[in-house]
């Protein structure tokens, strides 16, 4: 009996494990990410930095200054792409678990 109701418990708390496991591997993408766009952003920054220290005259500065905005909208543009992506998947993910998990208690016609 025992046995029986430990399995039961199992099988009750596979979704909400799965459940956790989607949310754990979503949160470390965005993370991932996240820390992808940060580099991107100092690394262009730094370049920026250095290159600002080679302009010779105020149009020089500000078309570098232009090209740098550009770049970095660019840089987090693509970092939001990714980030909703990573949303979508995980959003699906749990759609399909919870559609899994009511079909497992309504019978089949």
């Amino acid at each position: 009996m025992f046995q029986d109701m430990s399995k039961v418990l199992g099988q009750s708390m596979g979704p909400f494990k799965e459940l956790v496991n989607i949310q754990t591997r979503m949160l470390e993408e965005l993370t991932r990410q996240q820390m992808e766009c940060t580099k991107a952003c100092i690394d262009a920054t730094v370049a920026q930095t250095r290159q600002m220290q080679n302009c010779t005259s105020a149009d020089e500065l500000i078309k570098s200054q232009q090209a740098y905005a550009v770049e970095l909208e660019e840089t987090l543009k693509q970092a939001n792409e990714r980030n909703m992506k990573a949303l979508h998947e995980a959003r699906e993910s749990v759609e399909r678990l919870a559609g899994d998990a009511f079909d497992a208690f309504a019978p089949k016609r």
